[in-house]
């Protein structure tokens, strides 16, 4: 029996009985031609899935929402999703059909840019269809990277930030605002993501052992839940962040506002650690993701301590995280410390007068 179409309210819906599965949906749609069109084509699905099976008929948009819904990452799902249509098949989801999603979506980007925002999501939308038996197993090629330098920065460049950070200023304010700096510090000291740092709760703040959970839970707080953890602290980040909200989230706007967190979140400080960045006389290339970087070249040169590394820096590949322990110079552990900087002190290890909670800004020239 053909799907019939019926108006309900402001929108058509359809309902039947079509290969022995019973249908009844809504359209979305108000305009009757429309929704015919929209009829004809799921009749047509049924029909196909009822002759060829499942994994004939299976479309990367309905691969997709299975994703989604087993808890996989929607970041840079729609843009793709977009340029196929409903009706892209995902066994035609190949080498071919990706170069040309590139050469669409990303013309001019950098190839890990297509590596991480194009291949990246398709795989793990494909592999899960693949692993339930929709599909095929099938291997894609990734775009291949060059090595270039690794930028960090050293601790005489990371001085000049935290400064230029102390001493911005608002618009009509005469004292400098002290958020960005706070941000900054908190960054340096544990090598979190810009959204990782954004996300923070005060409640997650522990000052007797100088740790902050990392729950990895909200809509931009981090790549995926298998990043929570606790961070730790130096003491030299303690104190440059000072004095935190008292409930909340812990790092703010430059105007003291909790900053919204999206998807693709890290760009919203962007106006602020810009300005810190050029009276600091850094380079475009010096980002806010720069001083991941930084964290684990300085915490890696000071601790020799490669599992403490990836467990703090939240990486769950080793490769990742092997980088960092070619960079740093011989004397990179002395001068941090001659700035402040020392990854394997304690709070058990303060002198019994000391505070945890350091309110006084510290600048080591």
């Amino acid at each position: 029996m053909p799907l019939k179409l019926v108006r309900r309210g402001k929108v058509y819906h359809i309902s039947g009985t079509v290969a022995g599965q019973r249908i009844r949906e809504s359209t979305g749609l108000g305009e009757r031609k429309l929704a015919e069109a929209w009829r004809l084509r799921r009749e047509r699905e049924l029909l196909e899935r009822h002759a060829l099976g499942r994994a004939a008929t299976l479309t990367l948009a309905e691969a997709a929402v299975t994703y989604l819904e087993a808890g996989g990452s929607g970041r840079f799902l729609r843009a793709i999703l977009d340029y196929a249509g409903p009706d892209t098949l995902l066994r035609d989801i190949d080498n071919a059909w990706l170069a040309r999603a590139a050469r669409a979506l990303y013309h001019n980007a950098a190839p890990a840019t297509v590596n991480r925002q194009l291949i990246t999501p398709i795989s793990a939308v494909y592999n899960m269809a693949a692993a339930e038996s929709l599909t095929p197993p099938r291997r894609f090629t990734r775009r291949r990277e060059p090595r270039g330098r690794l930028r960090w920065l050293t601790p005489e460049e990371a001085e000049r930030l935290l400064q230029a950070a102390a001493e911005l200023t608002l618009p009509r304010h005469a004292e400098p605002e002290r958020y960005t700096l706070q941000k900054i510090a908190f960054l340096l000291g544990t090598g979190c993501r810009a959204s990782e740092c954004f996300a923070a709760e005060v409640q997650h703040w522990n000052p007797e052992t100088w740790q902050f959970w990392v729950a990895g839970e909200s809509v931009g707080a981090g790549k995926t839940e298998g990043t929570a953890r606790h961070v730790r602290l130096p003491r030299r980040a303690v104190e440059l962040i000072g004095e935190l909200p008292e409930v909340g989230r812990a790092f703010r706007t430059a105007y003291g506002k909790p900053i919204k967190l999206s998807e693709g979140s890290g760009g919203q400080m962007a106006a602020a650690f810009t300005s810190a960045r050029k009276a600091a006389e850094l380079g475009p290339e010096v980002t806010p993701h720069v001083l991941r970087h930084t964290w684990a070249t300085w915490f890696y040169s000071q601790t020799r301590d490669f599992g403490a590394l990836m467990d703090l820096g939240g990486w769950d590949r080793a490769d990742t995280a092997n980088r960092y322990r070619k960079l740093a110079p011989d004397d990179l552990a002395r001068r941090l410390l001659a700035h402040g900087w020392d990854f394997q002190e304690r709070p058990s290890r303060r002198r019994p007068s000391e505070s945890t909670s350091v309110g006084a800004l510290r600048m080591v020239k």
